[in-house]
């Protein structure tokens, strides 16, 4: 019986999917939203990429919550984790099983796929305001190469203490921008804190590069904490 229930849930979901799948038509011509933020976003940020103008600057503030959440992710995390290492104590008088060590191939593709993988995340975090990418993309980059690091070297440890203060400062500074931006421009988070620039030089857009800079670092610095205390 409960097979032929989860066929039902089964087909009902398909049927569901499928026609979404079948309705869907992909849009030829930009809505009047999109139009007014391609024609706005150059002209008033003079940022290329469009998506992160409107991010970093437009929505500063839901950007500022998100990263606000994903803090308190990492911290909830941590205590979830810690509060629970005692309990999974080994029983005295028996003995731990033993780690079973990193395959060859996970140890020398690190060393090869490493430093590119966080030189990429520079370059998608310093980029960002010119093509794909931005400071949460650039820091998820950045903290899976933390994960291939953990994988291939079991040993190492993250220091804790110098992530929280990298991703504290960042943080502060973050805000220290917007408050200028309050300041000096039209408002929290306004680039035009800074000159423009020339539009697609890779020193342009106003504070746009620098904010995404400091969200790559923020990003990063609490995606790794959360990953090392998963380790754990």
């Amino acid at each position: 019986m409960k097979r032929i229930r989860a066929a039902i849930v089964v087909l009902l979901f398909g049927a569901a999917f499928a026609g979404l799948a079948v309705g869907y038509s992909e849009r030829t011509v930009p809505s009047a939203l999109a139009m007014r933020y391609l024609q706005e976003v150059p002209a008033e940020l003079g940022a290329a990429n469009v998506v992160t103008g409107i991010l970093i600057t437009y929505r500063g503030f839901d950007t500022l919550g998100e990263v606000a959440v994903l803090f308190m992710v990492a911290a909830s995390v941590g205590m979830l984790l810690s509060a629970g290492a005692g309990r999974r104590a080994v029983p005295a008088g028996a003995s731990a099983p033993p780690a079973r060590p990193p395959s060859e191939l996970v140890v020398n593709g690190a060393e090869v796929v490493l430093p590119v993988a966080f030189l990429f995340g520079a370059y998608v975090i310093v980029n960002g305001h010119l093509s794909a990418g931005g400071g949460f993309q650039g820091g998820a980059v950045v903290a899976s190469g933390v994960v291939l690091l953990v994988l291939a070297r079991p040993s190492v440890a993250l220091h804790h203490g110098f992530l929280s203060v990298t991703e504290s400062l960042a943080g502060v500074f973050y805000v220290a921008l917007g408050i200028l931006g309050l300041i000096f421009a039209g408002g929290f988070l306004d680039s035009h804190i800074l000159p423009r620039g020339e539009f697609g030089a890779f020193i342009s857009a106003g504070a746009i590069p620098l904010i995404s800079a400091l969200l790559g670092i923020k990003v990063a610095a609490e995606l790794s904490v959360i990953i090392d205390r998963f380790r754990s």
